[in-house]
This record gives C-alpha cells, structure tokens and sequence, in this order.
C-alpha cells in the first residue's frame, strides 16, 4: 500500500486564550475563523440543520431559518466594571459543532465582542438553534475564559447556559461575570514507557490543525513539560494530544463529560500530569480523481460531536485514536463536498465505528456520487 506523501499530523487541540478574533457571524459552511482561514482544500459539505421553528403552510411544513441576535454585557466580577472581550456562541447540537474545517478551533461560528470601551455585545445573524455562549476576555492576565452560567462562569460545557436562539427574535443572555484567572501546569508522557512526549498540546477545545501553524495554545518542551494560562477559576476538562498517540480528555478518557477535570484557581498555578497510550490504529485507502494539496481524515466524537483525531492524508491513511469509542469519520480530500464514512455528504447519514483494541479499517471512495440517504 501506498503510503501519504507526508507524514501523518497528530491531533493537536489547545485553545489560544490569548487570540481573541472577531467570531464570524455567517451561516454554518459559509464564514470561516478569522484568525486561521482555510488553506487550499475544496469547499466541504455540511450538514443539514432541521432545529430552527416550523411553520405549517397549505398542507407541509417549512422551515423558518431567519436569523436572530444575542445581546450580553462582560463585567468585573468584584467591580462590576466594564470588561472587552468576546463571546462564541457553541452549538449544543452535535452536527452543527461537526462543522469545523482546517484551522479552526471548535467553537462554533457566531458570535461578537465589545467596542473598545467593553461591555455590551451583540452577536447577530445567528442561525436559530441551541447554543452555549463562550466568552473569551482581551486581558488574560486580569480575567479568565469561561463557559457563561446563569449566575456566574464554569469550565464545563453542560454546566453552562444554553442560549436559544429563535427566528428573528434577540435573545438576552446572561452577563458574563469574569474572574481572575489561573494557571496548569505539568507533565506529559508515554504510557508505555515513561518517556516525556515533547511538541505536544493541552488546550480546553480541540482544533482540526492547519499543517502550516503550529500555534495552538501550550505545547509541551523536550521534558513534557507545559503551562497553560488564562483559564477562569473552575474546574477544566483538558485535552492531551502528542505525535503518535491517540489524543485524550484529562484522566484518559475519549469523552469529555467524563474526563477527571483540573480545578484552577485565581492567582495560582495547579498542577495535572498525564500519561498518553499509542490508541488504536484506523488506516484505509483513499481513491479520489484530484486531491487537493492539503487533505485530512478527521474524527468527531459521535455522541458528543468533538474533535477526537485528526491526520494529513494522502492516499492512505493512519490515525490513531482512544478504544472505547465510537467516532464519525469525515474525509476533506477532494475538490467536492466532503464526505463521511462510508460515502455520505451529511453528517446525520454517517455510519459510527466503533474503536475497540484492535485495528479498523475505514476505506474512503471519492471517485463517484455519495450514497443516498435512506428514504
């Protein structure tokens, strides 16, 4: 078997809590991260999204997609002083968080941040749907990233507040009161033998990586070593990535909402060692007419919808991925739509597969029309 012209590109998933770009505010499969557009590979598909209201017209029903608005205020905790920053507005709904491409950090694709003076925000044109508001200050060094709450912040996703999003309607949310921020520390190495894993990552969202830019959020030095900053004092799930290792969530687990999380505090620097296992190999052939320069096999969580592994490709593949799993598994590699394993343009008709101990093999075929959904 052929092998890829490069060398496969392990998950690297951080979070910049010092890069706030303006979210873009356009719909799912449109805008593109501000602060990492996508490379050279073809436009790819995404999915079809039924949550916004229906209406009932002459006998069938439609679908009311106008979009609507979010209004927040970002303040001072213990002041109640105006804070700049950003909020992203995080789709609760598994297929809408898939839509993440070359570059971009899983945040979703709507939001807003504040004027200079900080304060208010709005984020407009937001497709109707259910969200979590992320909110992200300028000053990392005098407030943290959160995941808003009805009464204050949080590190974890589900505890935070969904923000429904309805057709032409503006939806208030609450303020975001930022804390200061703290700090973790520590030490990532192999399971299998103790060695300190170097150019690794530890962020709080995953990304699907741009082949060219490295620089997403703390990487490990030659000793394993890390510090990642800027995170409100709650208790963090985290994610451990390293070059030929399978990626994980803090205490080895594939999904995060039952990862071990990492309680930092304000004003101090914790500590979270972890060990990462080399995970399970998905390797398969990729029969495509034209594939474009930069291609990737990505793997979504499918209960969750997160990032789970992601790898260059070139006309095979091998990724490497936590057992005890069940992933989707999304082909960019042609100047088409994507497609999901087997041969699907939507996410909704992928077939799971699921990651035991032993190797899976997932062929990709590009060369003709994707499968019909069933009727």
């Amino acid at each position: 078997m052929p092998r890829s012209p490069r060398h496969a590109v392990p998950l690297t998933v951080a979070l910049l809590v010092v890069s706030l770009p303006l979210p873009a505010t356009a719909s799912p499969g449109l805008a593109r991260s501000a602060a990492a557009p996508r490379a050279t590979v073809a436009a790819p598909s995404t999915p079809t999204f039924a949550t916004a209201s229906h209406r009932h017209e002459a006998g069938r029903t439609t679908v009311d997609t106008t979009a609507g608005e979010v209004r927040t205020t970002l303040r001072d905790r213990a002041t109640g002083a105006a804070v700049r920053g950003c909020v992203s507005l995080v789709p609760v709904d598994r297929d809408r968080l898939t839509v993440v491409f070359q570059g971009e950090v899983q945040e979703g694709r709507h939001g807003g941040c504040t004027s200079v003076d900080g304060g208010d925000v709005l984020a407009s044109n937001v497709p109707p749907g259910r969200y979590h508001l992320l909110a992200r200050p300028y000053d990392t060094d005098q407030h943290g990233l959160q995941w808003v709450g009805r009464h204050g912040g949080t590190g974890q996703r589900e505890h935070g507040v969904t923000i429904k999003v309805r057709p032409g309607r503006t939806v208030t949310a609450p303020t975001v009161h930022f804390d200061p921020p703290g700090a973790v520390t520590g030490r990532v190495t192999r399971a299998a033998d103790g060695n300190p894993v170097s150019a690794g990552h530890v962020m709080s969202l995953p990304v699907v990586p741009d082949p060219k830019n490295s620089d997403y959020g703390a990487i490990t030095d030659d000793d394993g070593r890390y510090t990642l900053t800027g995170l409100g004092p709650y208790r963090w799930p985290l994610y451990y990535t390293g070059y030929l290792l399978a990626s994980q969530w803090s205490g080895g687990v594939a999904d995060r909402r039952k990862a071990d999380t990492v309680r930092v505090r304000s004003g101090t620097t914790v500590t979270s060692n972890q060990e990462l296992v080399a995970g399970t190999v998905v390797s398969g052939t990729i029969a495509v007419d034209e594939m474009p320069n930069y291609s990737q096999v990505i793997a979504f969580h499918a209960r969750t919808g997160d990032v789970t592994g992601v790898v260059d490709v070139g006309t095979d593949y091998t990724l490497r991925l936590l057992p005890g799993q069940r992933v989707l598994l999304r082909c960019d590699c042609a100047h088409v739509p994507s497609r999901w394993y087997p041969n699907a343009e939507q996410v909704s008709e992928a077939q799971p597969v699921r990651i035991g101990h032993t190797p899976v093999t997932a062929d990709f075929d590009l060369t003709g029309p994707a499968t019909d959904p069933a009727p």
